[in-house]
């Protein structure tokens, strides 16, 4: 649905605070930033959010360690996270704390209460094995060497009585849903996960936990004071909370209740049943709008184990953030790690990958244009009125050909081959340039005996650099959802209007026929060696 008349409401996954934030938080918020900046580019009316998910007993229980009041240690840790986004460059339209947003918890109690209303929260006794990092019951047939297969630490056995949600009763709805792509999960990989697990059959869910063992933390059942409503019962109604829900203003119409809107989410694969499962269920039962794609990326990893809070492996986003800066690291999580499997982090691959393909290639390709430039402040460097030659040809089919591939691969939801695509037009503008050596003419033109010949040698040197600096510009405006400071200089150096980088049809080779760049430093000065790769301790 990635149409620009159509509205997208795009959501990450808002994140348990009982630890640091580490960079899996990062990664989701950028690869959310820079497809939000792209659908923008296209022309959509996009909002985009994220917020921290509090009533959890992981939290109740980090508080506890630390002496803290449970509302106290949220609000701390709540201002951490919310710090993250702006540290990466990250820019979202809205930010929800689930314990202290005055939207939140009446649309939890609206969600429960249609829910009731149909028949689907029942109460019954249970018991299960309860694993704490994911906040759910963990089945036998789920066991993996007798514990949870994402967390390590060791399970519960809990016996209480707790309300259940009918989830068995949406099992046919949402089979059928999944099949036509109404409700689609990306990659096909995750959704063909979610099509088996539905297939296997479903079972009611507990969506209460009792209030001894919450010890109060959490929005109450209404009407049953033993209770808490379970927090991902809480925390999926972020997305409704969000837009107003169950006031019917212009944000829930917009981008939820009325049709056409893109209701897309993006999340780990950790929680993808809660999204893709129990969520559309919950919404049918409340007769609502079910979301229309749940976007899956992988795991950070770290020797090929992934990263996380519980298991102590986690890499501080701020302090790469601080070493390297914000453009290395963007690029690096954007372009290096993959947007749909798991990536290991390696430092010294970001090095690596900053000084060799955005030092070495983007920044050396714009450095050595402009300086020519400089050097002949009385050119313009103009569209000529000539027939293009093959080169010329070339470069231009290499500008059309990254225009698409960037697009197409947005589209499929890879993102690190879009960035990819835009890399590939760096490298044929690197090969025009070589190829006409623009450097050989700025030295013809000082050193020719007439006036004629200069002239004439002007006007092959303008052309040649029009062709680099149309490529720049084509680059810039691709390149912006990715690395928008990056994209931000290179149109101030070629003297293009900021305005041109939020257009995606600005992208079209050949659209500017005059260029007066202007100079400046490096764009990346090197990141070398000063940090060890390997040793720095992160």
């Amino acid at each position: 649905m990635n149409h620009p008349q159509i509205p997208l409401f795009l959501t990450t996954a808002i994140s348990y605070v009982n630890g640091e934030p580490h960079v899996g938080h990062a990664l989701e918020l950028l690869i959310a930033d820079a497809y939000v900046r792209h659908q923008r580019q296209r022309g959509r009316l996009v909002r985009f959010t994220g917020g921290t998910d509090d009533h959890s007993l992981k939290n109740l229980r980090a508080a506890e360690a630390l002496g803290i009041a449970p509302l106290e240690y949220v609000r701390r840790q709540g201002e951490r996270f919310e710090q993250l986004p702006r540290a990466l460059g990250v820019e979202l339209d809205d930010y929800l704390h689930t314990s202290s947003d005055a939207r939140h918890a009446p649309a939890v109690l609206a969600l429960w209460e249609r829910c009731r209303a149909t028949g689907d929260l029942y109460q019954r006794e249970y018991w299960g094995l309860y694993c704490n990092g994911c906040e759910a019951f963990i089945s036998e047939t789920e066991l993996v060497r007798g514990g949870c297969a994402v967390h390590r630490e060791p399970l519960e056995r809990i016996s209480e009585t707790n309300w259940f949600f009918r989830l068995s009763r949406y099992e046919g709805k949402l089979l059928t849903l999944l099949q036509s792509g109404s409700l689609a999960v990306e990659p096909r990989e995750r959704h063909n996960e979610v099509v088996s697990f539905v297939r296997q059959g479903l079972r009611d869910f507990s969506v209460s936990r009792s209030r001894a063992r919450a010890r109060g933390f959490g929005l109450g059942v209404p009407g049953d004071d033993s209770q808490v409503i379970y927090v991902w019962f809480d925390a999926l109604a972020n997305y409704l909370s969000l837009l107003g829900f169950p006031e019917e203003g212009s944000g829930l119409a917009r981008y939820w209740s009325e049709a056409p809107a893109a209701r897309e989410h993006l999340i780990g694969k950790d929680i993808l049943r809660f999204h893709a499962v129990y969520w559309p269920a919950l919404l049918l039962s409340a007769g609502l709008p079910l979301p229309t794609c749940i976007k899956t990326h992988g795991y950070v990893t770290r020797d090929g184990v992934k990263i996380g809070k519980s298991l102590g492996n986690g890499v501080d986003p701020f302090e790469l953030v601080a070493r390297f800066g914000i453009e290395a690291v963007r690029f690096y999580f954007l372009r290096h790690l993959h947007t749909t499997k798991d990536s290991d982090l390696r430092v010294e691959r970001l090095i690596e990958a900053h000084d060799s393909e955005l030092a070495g290639k983007l920044g050396n390709l714009l450095q050595r244009t402009a300086s020519l430039a400089a050097r002949h402040p009385e050119l313009v460097s103009v569209k000529a009125c000539t027939a293009p030659s093959d080169a010329d040809t070339e470069l231009a089919q290499a500008a059309r050909h990254a225009l698409s591939g960037v697009a197409q691969a947005v589209d499929d939801f890879a993102l690190q081959q879009a960035v990819a695509s835009i890399l590939e037009l760096v490298a044929a503008a690197n090969r025009y340039a070589d190829a006409q050596e623009p450097w050989t003419l700025s030295r013809k033109v000082r050193t020719v005996s007439t006036p004629r010949a200069a002239a004439e040698l002007q006007v092959q040197l303008g052309h040649v650099l029009w062709h680099l600096f149309e490529s720049l510009r084509v680059t810039a405006v691709l390149l912006a959802p990715f690395l928008p400071g990056t994209a931000s200089t290179i149109a101030t150096r070629l003297g293009v209007p900021p305005s041109e980088l939020l257009t995606l049809e600005r992208a079209r080779f050949g659209l500017r026929q005059r260029y007066r760049p202007r100079g400046g430093g490096p764009l990346f000065p090197r990141l070398g060696t000063a940090v060890s790769p390997l040793t720095a301790p992160l």
